[in-house]
């Protein structure tokens, strides 16, 4: 959280938020850096469960892998570079195409990955039975 501003400074001449719209902000702040951390501890530890859960499709594991760890990870950098850009409406298509169009990709990477397991588990299910 604390990095946010030293890696990516605000924009001159931008707007302020009042003190009540502070308050929220850095509630955000605190909120995003959070996924973040747990976006890159899944990214570090959680690749092993990833595989054993899509045992049959090491190709979608991975998917699913990377799309669990974007979807947690993202939110801080995107929020930052907003602050880079500032009015500069070039800039924020690139960061709303880069960022929001790889999330829904990795929100319906995730959406098919679990019907994919209900479909495996509702096999299995059916050949114990």
């Amino acid at each position: 959280m604390a990095l946010g501003p030293i890696l990516w400074p605000m924009a001159e001449g931008g707007a302020q938020p009042t003190a009540a719209q502070l308050v929220f902000f850095i509630a955000l702040e605190v909120i995003q850096s959070l996924a973040f951390g747990l976006g890159i501890s899944f990214l570090l530890f959680g690749l092993p469960t990833m595989r054993r859960a899509s045992s049959n499709s090491r190709l979608l594991g991975w998917a699913m892998y990377l799309s669990i760890g974007w979807l947690l990870a993202s939110w801080w950098p995107h929020s930052h570079l907003h602050q880079v850009v500032g009015e500069n409406l070039q800039g924020l298509l690139y960061i709303e195409y880069g960022f929001h169009v790889t999330l829904i990709v990795g929100a319906l990477v995730l959406a098919y990955g679990f019907i994919s397991l209900l479909g495996q588990q509702s096999k299995a299910t059916t050949r114990v039975a």
